[in-house]
Order: C-alpha cells, then sequence, then structure tokens
C-alpha cells in the first residue's frame, strides 16, 4: 500500500491522532491542571518517513504546550490557540482526505479499463 499511497496514508492517520489531541485540550479548558498537549506534525511524519511507525512517531513527537499566558489554576489550554490550531489541522486532514479519495478513484477507472 506504501507504493500507491506513499506517505498519505500515514499523514492521515497522524492528522487524526492530532485532533484527537487537540479536541481533548478544547474539551478540558476548565481542568484544573490539565497540561495540553500536541503533536509535532513535522517532526513525527519525518520519523515515520524514516521507516517508524505512526504510533510511536506520534508519541515521540508529542510533548506539553507551554502557555503564552499561565493560568492561577495549573491548566496550559489556552482555548483560542487550541481551537485555531484544530480548525487548521482538520482543513489539513480533509486535503489529505481528498487527495487519497482522488488517488482510489484513478486506481478503480485503471482497474476498469477507462
Amino acid at each position: 500500500m506504501d507504493a500507491i499511497f506513499g506517505i498519505y496514508g500515514d499523514a492521515l492517520s497522524l492528522r487524526s491522532q492530532r485532533l484527537n489531541m487537540l479536541a481533548s485540550n478544547i474539551a478540558n479548558a476548565a481542568t484544573p491542571n490539565y497540561k495540553a498537549k500536541d503533536i509535532d506534525f513535522e517532526r513525527a511524519i519525518a520519523m515515520a518517513a524514516n521507516g517508524g511507525s505512526i504510533e510511536d512517531a506520534a508519541q515521540q513527537s508529542s510533548a506539553y504546550r507551554l502557555p503564552l499566558q499561565p493560568s492561577m489554576d495549573g491548566n496550559t489550554v489556552e482555548l483560542s490557540t487550541e481551537q485555531t490550531l484544530f480548525a487548521e489541522n482538520a482543513v489539513q486532514y480533509r486535503t489529505t482526505l481528498s487527495f487519497l479519495s482522488g488517488r482510489i478513484d484513478t486506481l478503480k477507472r485503471a482497474m476498469k479499463g477507462e
């Protein structure tokens, strides 16, 4: 499958994991002592491209976010930052998904002889 989809399958999986992590940050915006976490996508995809598993790459590229404005209750979620990152990642996820859909449609047409 890597020959057909290249790194895009891993990118889609990684984007999905990042969406979940960012959603968790948003959901815990009011939880005392919750520490916002994110995945360094570029680092993780580079690790996966060099032969690592996408799960290991995501785990090793995860880090706690340092807040610009520390909260009194120890929570490091900055809602506007998380929402912006979530929206950006969602657009990138959709773009990757569209690319893969186009690739699958091309393969289907090729198999039908169109």
